[in-house]
């Protein structure tokens, strides 16, 4: 079984282009042209194990939405396209992950449908070179181009914790979440 996809888009505000192999062993080159993201997606290549190639090339100079929402869409593409007919995998799986003063929760359910709950706040209306509030925005354009459910949360003092923490355990959970456990489709419909 080969769960790998290559994906690109070409708008007006964005060109991107994603590589993504859900069995790798998390090797990463990213370059989004916005850092502290860059830092959120190596964060979630290490520690899901997917090996992902990201070069996007944004609208920067005006803000970083366009970027970081077009990168989701597409990396949510990705995932969907390398995970095929999800044939024996588990399908749900959650994580917690701490860092220092934080902890975040993930659980997700790749389901074939889109939704995405997220209860986190951020007092700051930048972490880095990131606008905190896209953050929420980046995984609700990855859940719904991915066809998944995710439930996160994270409660701490300190903005770059708890989003490091909400990467690193929506990584956790999703690589649970594909592994091959059985050689059905994980439903009782027959497919998802």
């Amino acid at each position: 079984m080969c769960r790998m996809a290559e994906v690109s888009r070409d708008t007006s505000e964005t060109q991107i282009k994603i590589k993504l192999n859900i069995d790798g062993t998390g090797k990463y080159d990213i370059d989004t042209g916005v850092n502290f993201f860059n830092h959120m997606l190596e964060s979630f290549s290490k520690h899901s194990r997917f090996d992902l190639d990201i070069s996007a090339i944004g609208d920067v100079e005006i803000d970083d939405h366009h970027t970081v929402e077009d990168v989701g869409i597409l990396l949510g593409e990705a995932f969907n396209k390398a995970i095929g007919d999800k044939r024996g995998i588990k399908r749900m799986a959650d994580a917690i992950v701490p860092m220092d003063e934080s902890v975040a929760t993930v659980a997700v359910d790749i389901s074939g449908r889109s939704y995405c709950n997220m209860d986190i706040s951020f007092k700051n209306e930048k972490i880095g070179d990131l606008t905190s509030d896209i953050i929420i925005h980046f995984f609700e354009s990855f859940v719904s181009a991915a066809k998944i459910n995710i439930y996160a949360s994270a409660k701490g003092f300190n903005d770059h914790h708890k989003a490091e923490a909400i990467f690193k355990a929506f990584a956790k959970s999703l690589k649970e979440a594909t592994k091959i456990e059985h050689d059905e489709i994980p439903s009782t419909k027959g497919v998802l």
